[in-house]
């Protein structure tokens, strides 16, 4: 028969690993997606990455595409940047006039310059564009080239039921489903107006900053037109948020 003081011992190392085990706390839980979730657009994670904020380069157009595949990936990135985007309801006023994906953009807290006239409805892709060109080419290209702040971009439209050129016939024109906005030019803070019609041609300060931004335009948009691209372009620059590769 043990004794009572041998059992103690035998069991004191048992009990002693037993105590020990409790001390050890759960190892922390992670925030987010566990480690074999992919990575967000770098396949099909959640949320976007991409920034209004990011400098503009090569990937700038593939970026602005990818943010706005899904609805709430779109309005992530613009709510992140502080840009403010209501949605709409979808609708169709005719078989090819569409408003889809789309929303009233208003004020973008994250710059100075206004859009005049205010709350254009567009597709939420068009918004994340216009918002990287406004905050990455347009309103640091004025400090730079003309020494002035943009207080406000005056366009000429977003959704229009017609097609390509207004033409009586043929496909149908980005307009249509509110994915392009035709700029005409830009009012600065000392009271300056700059205007496509005006400015574009010849080598002034004015003329510079023009084509700057539509070069930049070309990098995030999938076609930018200028009056380099035909007559019909004289007084603005198009720029449609969409598939496609034509810059001029």
């Amino acid at each position: 028969m043990i004794s009572t003081r041998r059992l103690i011992l035998v069991l004191l190392p048992v009990l002693s690993l037993v105590g020990c085990g409790r001390l050890i706390p759960d190892a922390p839980r992670p925030f987010g997606p566990p480690p074999s979730a992919p990575a967000p657009w770098g396949g099909t994670g959640t949320g976007a990455a991409f920034s209004i904020d990011a400098p503009i380069d090569g990937g700038t157009r593939g970026a602005v595409a990818r943010a706005a595949m899904r609805p709430e990936d779109c309005a992530s990135v613009l709510g992140a940047a502080r840009v403010t985007f209501t949605p709409v309801q979808d609708r169709a006023n005719t078989e090819v006039c569409r408003i889809e994906r789309a929303g009233t953009l208003g004020a973008d807290y994250g710059v100075r310059s206004r859009m005049a006239p205010a709350q254009p409805v567009m597709t939420c892709r068009l918004a994340v564009a216009l918002s990287v060109w406004r905050r990455q080419s347009v309103e640091p290209a004025a400090m730079e080239i003309l020494g002035a702040r943009v207080d406000q971009i005056d366009h000429m439209g977003v959704y229009a039921c017609r097609n390509v050129n207004s033409a009586a016939t043929g496909r149908p024109s980005a307009h249509a489903r509110a994915a392009a906005i035709d700029i005409a030019g830009v009012r600065l803070s000392d009271g300056r107006r700059i205007t496509i019609t005006n400015d574009w041609h010849g080598n002034t300060p004015e003329a510079r900053f023009l084509r700057r931004i539509r070069d930049d335009a070309c990098a995030i948009f999938g076609t930018t037109l200028s009056p380099d691209y035909n007559r019909l372009h004289d007084d603005h620059l198009h720029l449609e948020a969409e598939d496609g590769r034509l810059c001029s």
